[in-house]
């Protein structure tokens, strides 16, 4: 399964959001799918919460309808970067509010779940809760002036709200109102041996965690605290137990649910591929694996707290217990989180206008341009700095200049000459070299795409393209027109590595991949697309969501090609970006 983390939807998504949980995602399992692997990519949109409450405010709507529209607008933006989803949904279905309860009344059942006073944090101008990542302060462990209410991202300490030093709302710069309230809190220290065992499990071996996940998980073992899961809030899912599910002003809380929408979703899924059970097969089979991705302000929730939430469930907490009603649930193979992405040196801020939302890079550049720069320049293992001057470099000198000029001279000389994928005569030790160097690159970077590295992984897909344009330099076959013989078999070895290279950067680059699949003589779908459909749910109003039939051609092997298929004369694959780029995205980003 690939798990891709759930965008909120109070806004549509910038190219700094897709960086981390997106694209990553849909590279592994567009990979995987090739390789073989049967594969299950489930998400949605992230609905409930004080964050929607308050933009739905500022908009003068309800949340419902601010839900609504961003759930379209980020559908769109995940359906035009071609995000291979088996089922993009949300988590404002009846389905997913019967999904959360359920996991809520196993945890309860098992006594992981606890009601305790505490104090929560108000507002004193509107009187609503503010959630704890809504409240700044200064960190009372290590003394950082910025932590969240909920954790210091400088230690890495959770935290209260109510011990930060000088909170104020990061809504409006207020300082909250702390009153005594009563919540549902998810008894996290009842885990501590149990997750300590699961994380060490992760240190070694081919199933390694990334370095900055482990260390970052491993290190809040030591300060596990009760976290509570439900919120003053009149927008959520109800709370499944008597005397609580009828309270307007009570509900679980976004994190609590939004983790549950991994399950959920791939139920629904299930639900909607005519077989019920068949989310069994990715949640209960031993030999399932599933990859969570995301950027790294979402490590605590995947490492900790939903591998804390199935083990309770399962009945696998530090007290034992017995499995809720749907049975044992797998947990988490890895967490694969990325680091951040700023832009021209500055943070990632749309009300200061630092930003490009997908919506707008798609108007104006290939979506494959901004697949390939996110490979190769991603935030991938460390913070990563998008510049214009950087992303119109790697269009021109990688995109245009290697990949695309590989594809055009390759595909017109033979198509100029022989109307048709040219018979090889006697291939010399060069042929022979070039064409086995493009076979064994479908180890070498599978290897690095299994491991989600996926700079590694580009980066050699490309040097087969630059093997094959010098290999091409070096033949120079337009200067033997008096040996047909040997233009053949140079230009049969310059498109079997042209077909090799398609199909290793199909994951990244599925757009252009397609192109030059056709442009080979091939038919039909390459790798496929997601579709944007309306759905109905028995009691509840119809609503959209991605889905796709990805069992198409694409193959991670060398596909011998066959002379006689017959050649036209190519089209550009890529764009070649004018410099002035630079200059007029850059006067975008300083106009109000």
């Amino acid at each position: 399964m690939t798990a891709p983390a759930w965008p909120y939807a109070n806004g549509p998504r910038h190219i700094g959001h897709v960086s981390g949980f997106a694209l990553p995602a849909d590279m592994f399992a567009r990979y995987q799918r090739m390789a073989g692997s049967k594969v299950l990519m489930v998400s949605g949109t992230d609905e409930h919460g004080t964050p929607i409450q308050v933009q739905a405010d500022k908009e003068g709507v309800s949340a419902r309808e601010l839900a609504d529209r961003y759930n379209g607008v980020i559908a769109e933006d995940l359906h035009g970067l071609g995000m291979s989803y088996d089922l993009f949904t949300r988590t404002t279905t009846l389905n997913h509010y019967a999904v959360v309860q359920e996991i809520f009344k196993g945890l309860y059942d098992n006594g992981y779940i606890f009601p305790q006073k505490t104090m929560g944090a108000i507002s004193p101008s509107t009187g609503r809760t503010l959630p704890d990542r809504y409240i700044e302060g200064t960190c009372p462990i290590c003394g950082y002036d910025g932590a969240r209410g909920d954790q210091c991202d400088n230690c890495g300490n959770q935290l209260d709200p109510v011990d930060l030093i000088n909170p104020v709302s990061r809504i409006n710069g207020e300082k909250p109102k702390f009153v005594e309230t009563e919540h549902f809190m998810l008894d996290l220290p009842a885990f501590t041996e149990v997750l300590g065992r699961y994380l060490r499990g992760k240190q070694g071996g081919a199933l390694a965690w990334r370095p900055n996940v482990l260390k970052f998980a491993l290190n809040l073992l030591d300060d596990l605290q009760p976290r509570a899961i439900s919120r003053d809030l009149d927008w959520g899912v109800p709370i499944p137990l008597d005397g609580w599910r009828d309270n307007p002003a009570k509900k679980l809380y976004v994190w609590f649910d939004a983790v549950v929408g991994y399950f959920s979703a791939s139920v629904e899924w299930a639900r909607r591929s005519g077989d019920p059970e068949a989310w069994r097969a990715w949640w209960q089979d031993p030999d399932a694996l599933s990859y969570y991705f995301m950027g790294k302000d979402n490590i605590v929730f995947h490492a900790e707290i939903w591998p804390a939430m199935l083990l309770g469930y399962s009945g696998k907490g530090d007290r034992g217990g017995k499995p809720g009603s749907l049975g044992e649930l797998n947990l988490p193979t890895e967490v694969v989180s990325s680091e951040f992405l700023t832009m021209e040196g500055k943070k990632f801020s749309s009300s200061r206008q630092v930003v490009i939302y997908v919506q707008d890079f798609l108007a104006r550049y290939d979506v494959d341009a901004l697949r390939y720069y996110v490979a190769v320049a991603g935030p991938e293992n460390q913070d990563t700095d998008f510049t214009w001057s950087e992303f119109v470099r790697r269009n021109n000198d990688e995109l245009v200049a290697a990949w695309g000029n590989l594809v055009n001279r390759s595909v017109n000389m033979a198509a100029k000459n022989f109307g048709a994928i040219p018979e090889p005569g006697d291939l010399t030790d060069a042929d022979r070299a070039l064409m086995e160097r493009s076979r064994n690159a479908f180890a070498a970077v599978g290897a690095e795409l299994e491991r989600s590295r996926f700079k590694n992984a580009i980066t050699e897909a490309l040097d087969v393209v630059r093997d094959a344009n010098r290999y091409l330099s070096d033949q120079a076959p337009w200067k033997l027109k008096d040996d047909p013989a040997r233009v053949q078999s140079i230009l049969h070895t310059a498109l079997q590595v042209v077909d090799d290279a398609k199909s290793l950067l199909t994951p990244f680059l599925p757009y252009s991949s397609q192109q030059v699949y056709e442009m080979l003589g091939g038919e039909g779908v390459w790798s496929g697309m997601p579709e944007l459909k309306t759905v109905s749910e028995e009691g509840g109003p119809d609503y959209r969501v991605l889905t796709g039939d990805y069992a198409t051609e694409a193959r991670w092997e060398s596909v011998p090609v066959k002379p006689g298929v017959p050649l036209t004369k190519p089209t550009p694959l890529f764009k070649k970006l004018d410099v002035s780029v630079v200059d007029e995205e850059l006067a975008r980003l300083e106009s109000p």
